[in-house]
């Protein structure tokens, strides 16, 4: 009789698991989610993050030695827990390239005369071919726009040609735009990089080479942007730009069209109120010769088929990477982001068991640590531009990025977690993290961080929000930020592992909410 009572009270609990009724804001105790949750463990956390943020792994930086070794732990843990290989059939690594580029001494000659870089003009890497192109004659072209109203490219040959143009956009009487017939300013003006890419894409479409923009603010630009310009810049791989763009002193532009001045041309401009250009028979050379490094990053999945809703997918995801070796000393990263990491993996595991046990989720689980977010969150950015699963399936983001601290603020009452974003797409989301805290966690759950106002743009600051992009509801889980946030004194010494489990827990709950409730939750709110 007591067996029966057991089987009885099994099915119901089952039922209740299955059934969608916890999917109300108070949903009812699930003695099964509890029974898994506490499969996470302070010593299996301490144990993992023991390895992850261990001097061996030399502080986790994207391409290194570092990355890789972390990359194979958490695989090899992804493997032990059941967890099979998904890409390829074959491996957990989905592979990304990114390229360390850095110039080469880049000059501007006009017939003899030699101008140098950060002085007399300005670019980017990556607005730039990287090539030596001689030119023999220069087409200018306006400002370069071409519009309804509007058009500098109109019967202009400029295919294979350097073209010069001014910045800004041409204006005429009582101050009306050319280019909108209003007096509002076109989509080419609305900021300074916006123009140079809209400009760029006109170039490009009638076949110039290269664009030299006329920069009427060039002292203040290059001020701007003199500091982004001399360090390597780092980016996925991409195809390089089609049209070389560099921004060059209005002194330089004179010369260039043989002692016109600009600011002439922009006057004529304005008062035919029609484009105006030349062609300026001029020898020299653009030179943008780069060193280009490539490193390999990778992603590691562990995935989770779900049951009846298997098409249907949560993706957990922390970074696993760190800034490495600075000035002979370990980055450690034990919390930005190995805290995140090891509650990945020890979520992965508690899932594990409970499908193993029967109690496997209805949807399907993808624990994804990523790297290459210290680089500029490059490893997410791949996933959502090459998704292993379809993004349109993918139901939410639940995102973690140091977790195992305590900040300033919460000295005093440090069972808190900072939560970012779980409105922004769904108030079901947030309110199903309420829930779960209510129910099972009771822990502060902090929104400073969530105005649309802070200052610090956390939201736009982890991998949550290359999924937000694409209108996938998410949750970015958050300690704040300490003293030691990127040095080598962000240590395993100083977590509170407490409080980290606390927080794993919660996450835990919140995603077994999502993966068994009957419906996936809706996208309810403009983005923000």
């Amino acid at each position: 009789m007591k067996r029966l009572v057991c089987v009885v009270v099994g099915l119901m609990v089952i039922t209740l698991h299955h059934s969608g009724l916890a999917q109300q804001q108070s949903f009812p105790f699930d003695s099964i989610a509890h029974r898994f949750a506490q499969t996470i463990t302070l010593q299996e956390l301490n144990e993992h993050l023991t390895v992850i943020a261990s001097k061996d792994f030399e502080g986790r930086e994207t391409g290194k030695k570092g990355q890789k070794l972390a990359a194979d732990y958490i695989a090899r843990t992804f493997e032990k827990e059941g967890l099979p290989p998904v890409i390829g059939d074959s491996s957990f690594f989905q592979q990304y390239t990114i390229t360390e580029t850095s110039w080469e001494d880049p000059y501007l000659q006009v017939e003899d005369k030699r101008f140098n870089f950060l002085e007399n003009f300005y670019t980017l890497t990556s607005w730039v071919n990287p090539s030596e192109i001689k030119f023999d004659e220069i087409v200018f072209a306006g400002y370069g726009i071409e519009s309804e109203h509007y058009n500098d490219y109109h019967q202009l040959e400029v295919s294979g040609k350097v073209v010069v143009i001014l910045s800004g956009e041409p204006v005429g009487e009582d101050s009306i735009f050319l280019a909108t017939k209003t007096k509002e300013p076109s989509h080419f003006t609305s900021d300074f990089r916006t123009e140079l890419e809209a400009k760029r894409q006109m170039a490009a479409k009638h076949g110039a080479k290269a664009l030299l923009i006329i920069d009427n603010s060039f002292e203040k630009n290059l001020n701007r942007y003199s500091r982004y310009a001399r360090m390597p810049m780092t980016a996925l791989e991409v195809k390089q730009p089609k049209v070389t763009v560099a921004c060059i002193d209005p002194s330089v532009g004179m010369l260039l069209l043989k002692g016109k001045e600009p600011s002439s041309l922009a006057r004529k401009i304005h008062k035919k109120e029609k484009p105006v250009s030349l062609t300026v028979k001029r020898k020299g050379v653009l030179a943008f010769h780069q060193e280009i490094d490539r490193l390999t990053g990778e992603n590691v999945l562990g995935y989770l088929e779900g049951s009846d809703l298997k098409e249907e997918l949560i993706i957990i995801t922390a970074h696993y990477d760190h800034i490495g070796i600075k000035d002979g000393l370990v980055n450690y990263g034990a919390d930005d982001d190995g805290s995140g990491t090891v509650a990945v993996l020890e979520m992965a595991e508690a899932f594990a068991e409970a499908k193993e046990a029967g109690f496997g989720p209805r949807r399907s689980m993808l624990f994804m640590t990523v790297s290459g977010e210290e680089k500029g969150l490059f490893g997410s950015s791949y996933y959502t531009e090459n998704p292993v699963f379809p993004l349109r399936n993918t139901v939410v983001n639940l995102n973690i990025d140091m977790i195992g601290r305590i900040d300033t603020a919460h000295q005093q009452a440090p069972h808190y977690v900072y939560v970012i974003g779980s409105d922004r797409l769904s108030t079901e989301l947030h309110q199903i993290n309420e829930a779960a805290n209510q129910r099972y966690t009771q822990l502060e759950l902090d929104y400073t961080y969530n105005a649309p106002d802070d200052p610090n743009r956390f939201y736009y600051r982890s991998d949550h929000y290359n999924f937000a992009k694409h209108n996938i509801p998410v949750i970015f889980y958050f300690n704040g930020v300490h003293a030691d946030y990127h040095k080598p004194t962000d240590t395993i010494e100083k977590i509170n592992f407490d409080v980290l489990t606390k927080r794993t827990r919660l996450i835990f709950f919140t995603a077994w909410q999502l993966a068994n409730q009957d419906r996936r939750i809706e996208v309810d709110v403009r983005g923000k």
